[in-house]
């Protein structure tokens, strides 16, 4: 077994990868940025190295400074984690070349399933089905919208070496293609360094299947069965699950053969994802079902794997990374009960799912589930890095079971001031679709409203909360003969509330008393006595834009002095990996406009002023 490991990730991941490592006798590395000091795989680590500043193309995308401190530490091995280097070839070259073990496949297999052409071309070659598209090398916007054309709308653009749902649009008619185009491009070429499109045919029903498959260096490939990742938002995996609903035994063998198929036909050697797409207007079908890439890595999802298997799979990582075969035969694995899981994001639902930065004061995620984290109460979420805190992974000996414990287990979550997407993830499961198995990739864009989160606590716990801070008690002022109640002040997060309190509350009561939080179905509010506070800032009712995080003005859509209507792109920002378009909240004319295009600015900054059409 190698003997030191060092893990070049960070968050969730390098901490999971550092409780196996320590598992299994293997003592470990930790890499860290400037923003990373004092995070969670830092102190988890046996040793731990600084890489370099905040910003990850200076530190953890620094192939150089990560070998250097693997030579420095004296680690036997790197593992890659997911993200960042995890599918770098010349990363992976570049390890075993300074004399230190890849915790991953063969730079050869990387390359060829690195580039969704490619890896396309080589399928068909195999046998395996894909799905219809284009996959050439002219990439001038009048072939691709061309092709576009000759597939049939509605489409799907594709970043060439994309993944995680970036550089990633959907096209429904010939008039918006030019735009999803420009866009895509921009941020394939942000966030990979390559601005190249496929084209492919967007199936209406699709589900997300997926298999694990694993090899060895000694010729051996499995697979450990499918995992369902349909439940998405803007093509990003919000709840995963393992196996797939509705999947039968035959079409089972069927897409697991392909993928085992799949991965010997580029000689793979560790952990690997085969990713198809099914056509589940018919129910799931082995001939509905057609591969759309492979990733060359462990997957954020794999913990639902590992449930219904019972298999640790970053100890066969390791293990196969140190020359020994795989630890089971495919006759030796089976599939045990149901697993789901649950992706926590630091975000905001009710501002578009924009993430959410700032200390942790409060992070209590129970312990009735599995928990996959790298952060901790007192922990600061930086603008730096993807904004994913925890990964809640729940078993049972069934779907239903499995679903409703993640769910309570989510509802449960109390983490404040730092907003999550926990409510949004408790609808999602409570969703009458998701709970009788029949999703697809478009149930959250189609039932969005009924799975936000709601405004505001409910008027129990609100009363409640009022009455606890007043001093009353929860059942304060129902008294026969007396005065019922009267109301308060209160501030509900930033907002003035009058609220219920006991009669016999005094006017002054609350001052001195520490903030509440109404923690309710995933959703957290503070509530706290009102204090007098002056200032007032503007607002998106003003016309007034500022930078809900901070980030980099990627595109200025409009001039000072333009005449915009409601709901027109005025700026895009490019924050924590994803693009930000912020728009008009009224016709109007632009009266300021401070920012240009390359422009780096901090949270609350302001963007661009809207004045009323005289």
């Amino acid at each position: 077994m190698i003997p030191s490991l060092l893990i070049a990730n960070r968050g969730e991941i390098a901490c999971r990868i550092i409780r196996t490592a320590r598992r299994v006798g293997i003592r470990t590395v930790a890499v860290y940025s400037d923003a990373d000091a004092d995070a969670l795989h830092v102190r988890m680590a046996d040793t731990a190295v600084a890489i370099g500043p905040a910003a990850a193309r200076e530190s953890y995308l620094v192939g150089e400074r990560i070998i250097a401190a693997a030579k420095e530490s004296g680690a036997a091995a790197i593992h890659p984690g997911y993200g960042f280097l995890s599918e770098n070839a010349e990363f992976a070259e570049a390890v075993t070349a300074a004399g230190l073990i890849w915790v991953g496949p063969r730079p050869a297999s990387i390359r060829a399933m690195g580039l969704k052409d490619a890896a396309k071309a080589r399928m068909i070659a195999a046998g395996v089905p894909v799905t219809p598209g284009y996959l050439g090398e002219d990439q001038s916007p009048d072939r691709l919208a061309a092709e576009a054309a000759a597939i049939g709308y509605p489409v799907l653009i594709k970043a060439v070496a994309g993944g995680g749902g970036k550089g990633m649009r959907r096209v429904d008619d010939p008039a918006a293609f030019a735009d999803a185009l420009a866009s895509c491009q921009r941020e394939a070429a942000s966030s990979f360094g390559d601005a190249r499109v496929l084209i492919e045919k967007y199936i209406l029903s699709p589900r997300h299947i997926e298999v694990q498959v694993f090899g060895d260096t000694h010729g051996n490939v499995v697979h450990l069965f499918e995992r369902d990742c349909s439940l998405q938002r803007r093509h990003q995996k919000v709840i995963e699950e393992a196996p797939a609903p509705g999947m039968d035994d035959a079409t089972r063998a069927a897409v697991c053969d392909a993928a085992v198929k799949a991965a010997r036909a580029v000689d793979y050697v560790g952990a690997g994802t085969i990713e198809f797409i099914a056509d589940a207007s018919e129910g799931l079908r082995a001939d509905r079902i057609w591969f759309m890439e492979m990733n060359t890595r462990l997957q954020v999802e794999h913990p639902v794997t590992e449930a219904i298997t019972g298999q640790d799979l970053v100890e066969w990582q390791l293990r196969v990374a140190s020359g020994e075969p795989l630890p089971l035969r495919q006759d030796e694995l089976a599939i045990r009960g149901w697993a789901m899981e649950a992706r926590l994001y630091a975000e905001d639902p009710a501002k578009g799912f924009l993430p959410s930065i700032g200390r942790l004061d409060r992070f209590d995620l129970g312990n009735a589930v599995r928990i996959d984290t790298g952060v901790e109460q007192g922990a600061t979420i930086s603008p730096w890095y993807d904004p994913m805190i925890a990964k809640l992974i729940a078993w049972g000996p069934d779907r239903d079971t499995a679903r409703t414990t993640l769910a309570e287990a989510v509802e449960q979550a109390v983490i404040w001031p730092v907003r999550t997407n926990a409510g949004f993830l408790v609808r999602a499961l409570e969703h009458p679709g998701f709970a009788a198995g029949e999703m697809d990739t478009g149930l959250i864009a189609r039932e969005g409203d009924a799975l936000m989160p709601s405004a505001r606590p409910t008027e129990v716990a609100l009363a409640d909360a009022a009455a606890a801070l007043a001093g009353a008690g929860p059942l304060a002022g129902f008294r026969l003969n007396a005065p019922a109640r009267r109301d308060a002040l209160f501030l509900l997060d930033d907002e003035a509330v009058s609220l219920p309190v006991g009669a016999e509350a005094h006017e002054d009561a609350g001052d001195g008393q520490p903030d509440l939080l109404i923690a309710e179905r995933g959703q957290v509010w503070r509530l706290a006595p009102w204090r007098a506070s002056g200032g007032a800032s503007g607002g998106a009712a003003d016309g007034v834009i500022l930078s809900p995080m901070p980030g980099r003005v990627i595109a200025v859509d409009v001039t000072a002095g333009d005449t915009v209507t409601r709901g027109q792109k005025l700026v895009t920002l490019e924050a924590m990996k994803m693009e930000h378009a912020l728009t008009a909240p009224f016709d109007g004319v632009v009266e300021e406009l401070p920012v240009a295009a390359g422009a780096q600015v901090t949270e609350g900054a302001l963007l661009i002023r809207i004045g009323a059409v005289e």
